[in-house]
């Protein structure tokens, strides 16, 4: 008896061991057939020269090497990186400087104002677009407030110059971003314990030390977990393009994601477009895996 129950032991470890696996089964079949299986078929397509209708031909990395030599695919790349700065670093810098004195301040009704610079995030994309592009016509809101204040000579469509179309959309990024960024600031400066504040006023710190010293290393991981959300948020920019410029004036504002829309259903060109989705996939993947090692880096060197 004593045997048969040594031996019953093991399998028992074993099924024990198991059961997370089991559980976290139902939701990779669901990751699988949502992410993995559409990701690999895009794939698939991308090794094609395919309309999207009829046969297809066999061009195996002829999609890729073709997107090396298309000037409108690296625009669309460098349109990216454009929007990165104002999607991510500019909402960063802004909302370090205003978490942190919001924090020193003890600003009154903080709550309620918490969730006013948080409405951006709960509006739908297609609103928000479609209300700054009424604000940036040559009859819209901007151009009249520049009218009022003597500015007149300033006025012009802001989304229909070649030069400043881009910047205008990256600027509806910012307006969107920098509630989500300062939020999440906020969040882990309310994590820092004021004795440390209050160690450091003593030593004779000023606003700028402590801020050096103590608010922002303290806040590494909240500002890692900012860079990467508005990083994915601003490659994958679609919606803003869309409604507010197609990606005009000429190219002056496309974007991958919006390449991928205009080859796959108005060229025609299922292939190109898969090829473009797949480097974009990895590029976002990149950018932001280097950006969390960083950021875990220093958290733990902390």
């Amino acid at each position: 008896m004593a045997d048969r129950r040594r031996r019953g032991r093991p399998s028992a470890v074993i099924g024990r061991r198991s059961t997370p696996y089991l559980y976290l089964l139902p939701a990779f079949v669901v990751y699988a057939g949502f992410l993995l299986y559409p990701l690999l078929r895009s794939f698939q397509f991308s090794l094609y020269d395919w309309p999207g209708f009829g046969p297809s031909t066999f061009v195996g990395l002829g999609n890729y090497v073709d997107l090396m030599g298309d000037e409108r695919f690296r625009d669309a790349i460098w349109h990216s990186l454009v929007l990165i700065f104002f999607y991510a670093i500019l909402p960063l810098v802004v909302g370090l400087v205003l978490a942190a004195v919001l924090r020193r301040g003890r600003v009154k009704g903080l709550k309620f104002f918490r969730v006013v610079i948080f409405m951006p995030q709960v509006i739908a994309l297609v609103v928000v677009a479609v209300a700054w592009h009424q604000i940036y016509s040559p009859r819209g809101l901007l151009n009249d407030v520049l009218d009022f204040v003597g500015l007149g000579h300033l006025a012009r469509g802001w989304l229909g110059d070649p030069d400043l179309a881009l910047p205008a959309v990256g600027m509806i990024g910012f307006w969107l971003s920098t509630g989500l960024v300062m939020l999440l600031l906020l969040a882990g400066m309310g994590r820092i314990p004021n004795d440390l504040f209050e160690a450091a006023r003593l030593d004779g710190a000023g606003p700028v030390s402590e801020f050096f010293a103590i608010t922002l290393p303290s806040v590494k991981a909240e500002i890692t977990t900012a860079l990467v959300l508005t990083i994915i948020a601003a490659l994958k920019t679609f919606d803003l393009v869309y409604v507010t410029t197609s990606g005009g004036p000429g190219t002056a504002t496309t974007v991958p994601s919006y390449e991928v829309y205009n080859r796959a259903f108005n060229l025609k060109e299922v292939g190109s477009a898969s090829a473009v989705a797949i480097v974009l996939t990895a590029l976002v993947f990149l950018i932001n895996v280097v950006i969390s090692r960083i950021g875990e880096e220093k958290v733990v060197a902390r």
